[in-house]
């Protein structure tokens, strides 16, 4: 009897190994292969197959009409998708363990059920007493919503396919579906490609818009294969502190949609409530007369956030000063204290350095260089930043102040916010003339890192100096 064929694959990132091995060599993981049964092979080449169809091919010119959306009753989460779920289209939803997946998604398949389409809730996790209690503690016992506990992927699609009016299907969470002519064990590699591939190709047939939970490792991505990522039409993640009541979903892939788009809650009693005006928000425990803050006017997508930065210096004790970071980049952080040191010619390497986004959102565009620059220099100084003044531009590693996208925005959400002043760099000119700057609004442009840091150093000095 011949000996079955077996392979390794990796529970990290999906590749395959013919032999077991302590690291993997594609993602240089260790003890992450695991044995599993080989595929069996086909008949042969597809050229020797023969009995397909001829595909036909089209030009680039033409026109399609937009896909239809459904829309969630939540204007925050349509903002991150595009305008609401297209149908026979596969979202993952990605996040840290508590950090509230399940909620929204139980808000956003009871307000579909309730406009009058019909919505299915699967749940692999909980029993449902256990999503009947939540749903009672948000308010939404009384939604027509589908609900069922199951894991075995055979119960699930034997009773999909009896559906024919389900507009959304919620699989909570993909990791806990089991396909029994696998071996391997739920949430592995085998396991979750194969149960997310038959369950995308249901939602493709009938026409239903799924939702996929998935886990997240400790490093913060998706657990399980790569892969899943590319099978799925978006896929969302949900950022943010169990212990702070802001929470950030960010769309990381959207077939359908814009990539850099953001939608702003708050975690409360009732579940996770929508910020609308998340500038106001992140801002409302400011106080603009402490050194070491300053406002930055980012862009998220096509919302313009105001954002505090907090830093702050104290003498390093040890032989290796501390840089910690939250909610910035740790590595940029590096780069603008190199250069504050080697252009502007402030001493810093002696210090501990903490940096500090408040409200819990994670800053990722360049822009945020001269707010943070500000931030330090504020610390040093101990001179506080003009408390209605905001920051963005990006500093290059000569100490240029380089210009970034979308200023007008960043400057109007200033105004409307009661801003009185703005730091941004040199504006070029349109059509020959300079953009005029909003009414009520003062703008400061700097070209040079150092032309910041000198404000800071003047009134350091008119400081100190005895009166």
């Amino acid at each position: 009897m011949a000996k079955p064929l077996s392979r390794f694959v990796c529970q990290a990132c999906g590749a395959v190994s013919p032999k077991w091995q302590g690291r993997c060599d594609a993602c240089g993981e260790w003890n992450t292969l695991i044995e599993e049964a080989a595929a069996p092979r086909g008949p042969g080449p597809a050229a020797k197959a023969g009995g397909g169809r001829q595909i036909e091919f089209v030009g680039l010119k033409g026109e399609s009409a937009p896909p239809p959306r459904i829309g969630t009753g939540i204007a925050e989460l349509d903002r991150v998708l595009g305008g609401g779920l297209v149908a026979a289209s596969a979202v993952l939803v990605g996040g840290d363990p508590g950090i509230g997946k399940s909620t929204i998604l139980l808000q956003a398949a009871a307000r579909i059920a309730a406009s009058g389409r019909r919505a299915l809730y699967v749940s692999g996790e909980e029993a449902v007493e256990q999503v009947r209690l939540r749903a009672r503690r948000l308010g939404l016992s009384e939604t027509p919503l589908a609900l069922a506990s199951a894991t075995a992927l055979r119960d699930i699609v034997a009773s999909l396919e009896r559906e024919t009016e389900a507009a959304l299907v919620v699989i909570d969470s993909i990791q806990t579906v089991w396909l029994d002519a696998l071996d391997s064990a739920p949430g592995t590699v085998a396991q979750v490609r194969a149960c997310a591939a038959e369950l995308i190709r249901l939602a493709k047939a009938r026409g239903f818009a799924l939702i996929l939970v998935g886990h997240v490792t400790k490093e913060g991505t998706l657990a399980g294969p790569r892969v899943l990522e590319h099978m799925v039409d978006a896929t969302l993640y949900f950022e943010g502190d169990r212990g702070h009541q802001f929470r950030i979903l960010r769309a990381t892939k959207n077939r359908f949609g814009a990539t850099d788009e953001i939608g702003v809650f708050e975690m409360t009693d009732a579940g996770l409530v929508e910020v609308a005006n998340p500038s106001a928000l992140f801002l409302a425990e400011r106080r603009g007369n402490v050194s070491g803050s300053a406002v930055f006017a980012g862009v998220e997508g096509t919302r313009p956030v105001l954002v505090e930065v907090q830093a702050l210096l104290s003498p390093s004790t040890g032989g290796s000063p501390r840089r910690q970071v939250v909610g910035w980049d740790s590595g940029r952080l590096s780069m603008l204290l190199a250069v504050l040191e080697s252009r502007c010619g402030m001493s810093l390497g002696q210090n501990d350095v903490y940096l500090n986004i408040a409200g819990g959102l994670r800053i990722q565009e360049p822009a945020a260089d001269l707010a943070v620059a500000a931030a330090l220099a504020s610390a040093a100084t101990d001179r506080p930043t003009d408390p209605d003044r905001v920051y963005f531009g990006e500093v290059g590693l000569s100490g240029e102040v380089r210009q970034v996208s979308q200023p007008d925005q960043r400057l109007r959400e200033a105004q409307k916010l009661g801003f009185l002043q703005a730091t941004l760099p040199k504006r070029a000119a349109r059509a020959g003339r300079v953009p005029a700057a909003p009414e009520g609004l003062a703008l400061t442009e700097v070209g040079h890192l150092a032309d910041l840091i000198a404000g800071f150093a003047e009134a350091s000095v008119k400081k100190r100096q005895p009166a």
